[in-house]
């Protein structure tokens, strides 16, 4: 990748940005998208925004951008999908290809290759939302969460003393998996890889009232602080960048990642560090966190979404 801070040769000219999509994160999806269009557009390219709909492949087919910066977010925009038709049609993509857009979206496939990569994990059980309901699948605390959603969407934490909430069979098919992971009290702290290179460290400090680092924590102004650089110990710091950069080169990650932690530091805790998920599309809104840890280390917004459209190919 470039230096931080300095801005790559511009190749392209023409370039789509795909945005909204179908999933339940399309609101962030327009916000982010738009996010980037504009800043695009500030670094001289000529953009073209799509939101995406069913009839994708025939859109860019008409258009033939020189690439497409997948602005989109959870199914079919992060999980291989819209990955599969750009390569059927050959335009270049930002962002992770096709395999490893699959593994990172689905949270126990992703698991298992964490766990062979010795980036550590939390035990976790795939069951039935029924299931999820019926009774404690592990002994609470514990985390219930969609086996192939992002931002925290229809995450439940369940706490010694609760019975299993009924609003988790109520959340979709009875027959759909959720993923119940045991729960890691402590700090919610995120690291990125830009290229090759590895960003500090953000503390995600969710502000009173939210239970944990939530969807409205993540997206409502406010929501949540961030302490950037995290003030951690020279050790930890380094265990947490070292998972971070093994974690997207065992899922197979291009551009841009970025990997979530919990860190139990918490009085008379274990101590222990885990790597919840790696995300491939992370968030480009007023609040994301990438763009917050690109600027830490030197680039502008512009510089940043300019770089990942610069980095965009096929084969990924």
């Amino acid at each position: 990748m470039s230096t931080i801070g300095t801005s790559p040769p511009r190749t392209k000219t023409n370039v789509v940005v795909l945005l909204g999509g179908w999933s339940a994160e399309r609101e962030i999806s327009l916000l982010s998208g738009e996010a980037v269009a504009r800043a695009l557009e500030g670094e001289g390219y000529a953009v073209t925004r799509i939101d995406v709909g069913r009839d994708i492949a025939t859109r860019l087919s008409d258009l033939k951008p020189e690439a497409c910066f997948n602005a989109l977010h959870g199914e079919f925009g992060e999980d291989g999908c819209i990955q599969g038709i750009l390569e059927c049609l050959e335009i270049p993509y930002t962002h992770s290809g096709v395999l490893a857009s699959a593994l990172a979206m689905h949270k126990e496939r992703a698991k298992d290759v964490l766990r062979r990569a010795e980036v550590p994990v939390a035990e976790a059980e795939l069951v039935t939302r029924a299931q999820a309901a019926a009774g404690h699948i592990l002994a609470p605390p514990y985390v219930v969460k969609p086996v192939t959603e992002g931002s925290s969407v229809g995450v439940a934490i369940v706490r010694e003393g609760d019975c299993p909430p009924p609003f988790i069979a109520a959340g979709g098919p009875s027959g759909q998996l959720v993923m119940v992971e045991r729960y890691v009290a402590g700090r919610e702290l995120t690291c990125a890889v830009i290229g090759d290179f590895v960003t500090a460290i953000t503390d995600i400090l969710p502000t009173e009232g939210m239970a944990f680092y939530d969807f409205d924590a993540k997206y409502a102004p406010g929501g949540s602080r961030h302490q950037l650089p995290a003030v951690l110990s020279p050790d930890v710091n380094q265990l947490i960048r070292k998972y971070t950069l093994a974690a997207h080169r065992a899922l197979g990650c291009r551009g841009v990642s970025r990997a979530d932690f919990r860190f139990d530091d918490t009085p008379g805790g274990t101590g222990e560090l885990v790597c919840l998920e790696v995300n491939t599309q992370p968030g480009m809104t007023a609040t994301s966190l990438v763009p917050e840890l690109a600027a830490a280390a030197g680039w502008s917004f512009g510089e940043l979404v300019r770089w990942i459209v610069e980095d965009a190919s096929c084969k990924r």
